[in-house]
């Protein structure tokens, strides 16, 4: 009984994780889209976000303290151009018109990186980098709350049921492939319905890089805002966004679907009330970032 228990908690929380497409017969129409006319740039050798998707002409990127959490996603390792997504069985993702470049970053082998554990991934691997460790934590979404800090002690996280504790027995090694141990027992645990209760609402005029569009449930999806441009004269704020899907595969930044010429850039005077992305239909008031 125990074991089907827990068997049946696993299988919500996939399903809090990411929907399935929702919104192939949710694109806007095509009278709806963007009015702007002028064509994004993309630069084929480009191999970070930065360098290979430029702003259109008259739009400059928003400025990035140097190792901000922005500045680290604006210049994600990139495959090369024309790359597809792998799934995490080394499947390949169709594009479908939904991506514009595939993120230069390894997922690992279980069905478990998706769209929240994509935003989760990100946030935890920028962190990192710059051994900020006791900022680290996640919860699971049976509302326990798992700290990095631990996991470097060598403690351990016993699921058992809707009961979790820590144990002791680990390594306390600092390593990449142990910080992966962890980020799996996130991913495993931990969804969109987990993440979204964690994050703060922000007002889509505040939005920022690093930001998050997110529906959490069963089911759900996040996307992650991770570079933008403004037009000075005009004010106009433009974005990139990036997302994981189900089953489990490569992070990728995608196109816009309301305005293909646009693509893949984003624009916030687009946006009235819903956010249309290739698989996905966000509420403007879905917006969310990290509290500090």
């Amino acid at each position: 009984m125990k074991q089907l228990s827990l068997l049946l908690f696993i299988i919500l929380v996939h399903l809090s994780s990411c929907g399935q497409d929702q919104n192939k017969n949710e694109i806007s129409p095509s009278d709806e889209s963007s009015e702007t006319e002028i064509v994004p740039k993309i630069n084929p050798e480009g191999t970070t976000v930065s360098t290979r998707i430029l702003p259109p002409d008259h739009f400059i990127r928003n400025a990035q303290d140097d190792l901000s959490y922005g500045d680290y996603l604006r210049n994600l390792p990139l495959k090369p151009n024309g790359s597809k997504v792998k799934l995490y069985n080394g499947e390949t993702k169709p594009n479908f018109n939904v991506y514009e470049a595939v993120v230069d970053l390894e997922i690992g082998k279980k069905d478990l990186h998706q769209c929240a554990d994509a935003v989760m991934r990100l946030r935890a691997e920028y962190l990192w980098e710059q051994k900020r460790y006791k900022e680290i934590h996640f919860n699971l979404t049976i509302n326990f709350r798992v700290d990095y800090t631990e996991w470097l002690k060598g403690r351990r996280i016993v699921v058992n049921g809707n009961n979790t504790k820590w144990i002791e027995g680990g390594s306390t090694s600092t390593s990449y492939a142990e910080f992966w141990n962890y980020l799996e027992l996130i991913f495993n645990y931990a969804g969109t319905l987990s993440l979204a209760q964690e994050l703060q609402y922000v007002p889509l005029k505040e939005l920022q890089i690093g930001d998050v569009f997110i529906r959490g449930g069963s089911p759900g999806h996040a996307v992650l805002v991770v570079d933008m441009a403004t037009n000075p004269e005009t004010k106009e704020v433009i974005f990139l966004l990036a997302q994981s899907y189900m089953p489990a595969q490569e992070i990728q930044i995608l196109q816009n679907p309301n305005n293909p010429e646009f693509s893949p850039w984003y624009s916030v005077s687009d946006i009235q009330d819903r956010l249309f992305t290739p698989e996905w239909t966000f509420n403007s008031d879905q917006l969310m970032r990290f509290r500090e």
